[in-house]
C-alpha cells in the first residue's frame, strides 16, 4: 500500500493555499468544509474566492510568496500554475516536515486530496495516489447512488448512544452484534422514511432488550485455491463479521485481507513434516473461543469437506454443542484445472473424474489403484509432490498408459500460478526440474493434454527445455520427450 489512509482535523488550524483560480476554489471549498482556518496567496482571485475574502470566512495575501508563511501553518496546497513555484513551495514543506499537496503533480505531493462521498458524520475517501484520479472520480459517482442519505443520521444516532452501549455491552463481541442488528434492522429503515424519533425509540428499545451475553458459534469456511475473487458472498460476509479466524497455511494473503481488520488470526497450517498446530489443538482453539461467545470462523483453503477434515472438526462441535454452519468453497481442483484451461471431464477424453490424496505411504496403500489406472477419466491428485515417484509406478504397474498427459499446476489461480506438461513417464523428473512446491495438483488424463492449447491464465505451461538436456543423461525420459518436441516444432 503506497499511501496511509488518514482522516485529518482541520478545524481551527491554519491551512495555506497558494493560487487562485479555479482549482483553488475547490480545495478551499472543502477546506472550509473542515473548518480549517484558511490564507490564500494570489494576486487575483476568482468571484467566489473574493466573495469569501470580502465575508472574512478566508484571509488573502496578494504579496509574493514567502517561505516563512509556513512556519504557522499545518497543511499547504500548493495550486499555482508556476511549475517552478510549486516546487519551491514542495521544498520548503519538505523541510519544515509540513505535508504538502501540489495539484497534478503525485511526484511532489506529500498528501493527496481524495474523491470524497460524504454521509457526515460518515465519511468515504477513494485515492488512486494522484495516478489516475478520474479513476476515484468514477467510483465515487458509483458509491453515491449506493448508499442512502441517511447513513449520516444512522452515524449520528451510533454516536449519541454510544456511552449506553459500551454499558450495557462490556464484551467486544456481544457489543459488536447489536451495532450490527441496530445498522441493519428496523432502525435504518425509519431512518430511511423520514422518522427520526421514531427511530431513536426504536433504537433505545431494542438496546434495553439486548441480550448482555452472545453465545459463540464457528463458521467453517472453504476460502477457494487462492484468488479472493473466487470467495463467495457468504464467505466474504462470514469473514467481515468474525471475531477470531482460524486460518490454514495455504489459505492466501489477499483472501484474509478481505476479513475485518481487528479480527484476531490464528494460523493452524500443517505442512508437510511440520504442524504448527495440531488437529487437537484446533479443536480446543475452536472450543475455547466459542465458549467465551465469539465469532469463530475456521478458514481452510479449497472447499472445507475435501480432504480438508472439515467432517472431523464438525464432528467435534457437535458433541461439545456448539453451534456451526457451514460455507463452501471453490476445491483446488475445480479452480486450478479451471485457470490452467484444463475441462475435468470432456466428451472425447474424460467421461468422470476422481479427486485422490496420496500425501503418505499409509493414504497411498488404501487406494483402488485397478480403478484410478483405467483409461478415460481424469486423476486430480491432492497434496501428493513428494509422492509423485510412487505414484506413477503404482499406476503403471496397474496398467495406466506412460504417455498418458499430465498437468502439475502449482498456486492455481493465484498471479504466480506455473503449469507443468509432461507424460506420466516422466512426471517426477519434470517437477524435480522444475523444482515444484506446495501448493500443487496434479490432473492426470486425456485431458490435460488441453493445457497447451486451452492455456489463458497467466504464463503459458511449462516444458523441459533444449538447454535442459545438457545437464540429463542419454535415454532420461524429459531428455526423450523435449527431442519429440523439437521435432515435432
Amino acid at each position: 500500500m503506497k499511501l496511509y489512509p488518514l482522516f485529518a482535523d482541520l478545524s481551527r488550524r491554519a491551512v495555506l493555499v497558494v493560487g487562485g483560480g479555479p482549482v483553488a476554489e475547490r480545495k478551499i471549498a472543502a477546506l472550509l468544509g473542515a473548518q480549517a482556518q484558511v490564507t490564500v496567496n494570489a494576486p487575483t482571485l476568482t468571484p467566489q474566492l473574493q466573495r469569501w475574502t470580502t465575508e472574512g470566512r478566508i484571509a488573502h495575501r496578494p504579496d509574493a510568496f514567502q517561505e516563512s508563511w509556513l512556519d504557522r501553518v499545518w497543511l499547504v496546497v500548493a495550486a499555482t500554475s508556476d511549475i517552478e513555484l510549486n516546487r519551491l513551495i514542495a521544498t520548503f514543506a519538505e523541510l519544515r516536515r509540513i505535508f504538502v499537496n501540489v495539484v497534478d503533480d503525485a511526484v511532489l505531493s506529500s498528501f493527496h486530496v481524495p474523491a470524497v462521498v460524504d454521509r457526515s458524520p460518515l465519511i468515504i475517501a477513494i485515492s488512486s495516489g494522484g495516478e489516475a484520479p478520474m479513476l476515484a472520480r468514477l467510483l465515487r459517482e458509483r458509491l453515491e447512488t449506493l448508499l442512502d442519505h441517511s447513513l449520516g443520521a444512522l452515524a449520528t444516532l451510533a454516536a449519541r448512544l454510544r456511552k449506553r452501549i459500551r454499558v450495557r455491552h462490556p464484551d467486544m463481541a456481544a457489543r459488536r452484534r447489536f451495532y450490527e442488528s441496530l445498522f441493519a434492522g428496523p432502525v435504518a429503515s425509519l431512518l430511511r422514511q423520514g422518522r427520526p424519533d421514531a427511530a431513536r425509540q426504536t433504537a433505545e428499545q431494542a438496546l434495553a432488550s439486548s441480550p448482555v451475553a452472545s453465545a459463540g458459534s464457528v463458521v467453517l469456511v472453504g476460502a477457494g485455491p487462492g484468488d479472493p475473487g473466487l470467495l463467495t458472498l457468504r464467505a466474504l460476509r462470514a469473514l467481515n463479521e468474525a471475531d477470531v479466524i482460524l486460518h490454514d497455511r495455504l489459505v492466501s494473503a489477499e483472501v484474509l485481507d478481505l476479513a475485518r481488520r481487528d479480527a484476531e488470526r490464528i494460523e493452524v497450517g500443517k505442512q508437510a513434516g511440520y504442524h504448527h498446530t495440531t488437529q487437537d489443538g484446533i479443536h480446543a482453539l475452536l472450543l475455547r473461543h466459542a465458549q467465551a461467545g465469539r465469532r469463530v470462523v475456521r478458514l481452510k483453503g479449497g472447499d472445507p469437506f475435501v480432504f480438508g477434515r472439515g467432517g472431523e472438526e464438525l464432528e467435534f462441535l457437535r458433541e461439545q454443542g456448539i453451534p456451526y454452519e457451514v460455507v463452501p468453497g471453490i476445491t483446488a481442483a475445480v479452480a486450478c484445472a479451471a485457470y490452467a484451461g484444463v475441462p475435468l471431464t470432456h466428451r472425447d477424453h474424460a467421461q468422470s473424474v476422481r479427486f485422490v490424496t496420496a500425501h503418505c505411504q499409509s493414504s497411498r496403500d488404501t487406494l483402488d489403484w485397478t480403478a484410478l489406472a483405467q483409461e478415460r477419466q481424469t486423476l486430480a491428485v491432492y497434496m501428493g509432490v513428494a509422492e509423485l515417484g510412487g505414484l506413477r509406478a503404482r499406476l503403471i504397474e496397474h496398467g495406466r498408459a506412460p504417455s498418458t498427459p499430465f498437468a502439475l499446476i502449482e498456486n492455481g489461480s493465484r498471479p504466480d500460478q506455473r503449469v507443468i506438461t509432461g507424460t506420466l513417464a516422466n512426471l517426477a523428473e519434470r517437477a524435480a526440474f522444475h523444482a515444484v512446491h506446495s501448493p500443487a495438483l496434479l490432473i492426470l488424463g486425456e485431458v490435460a493434454a488441453l493445457a497447451t492449447s486451452l492455456a489463458w491464465f497467466g504464463q503459458p505451461p511449462l516444458g523441459a527445455t533444449v538447454h535442459a538436456i545438457r545437464t540429463l543423461p542419454a535415454g532420461h525420459p524429459i531428455a526423450s520427450d523435449v527431442l519429440a518436441a523439437v521435432h515435432r516444432a
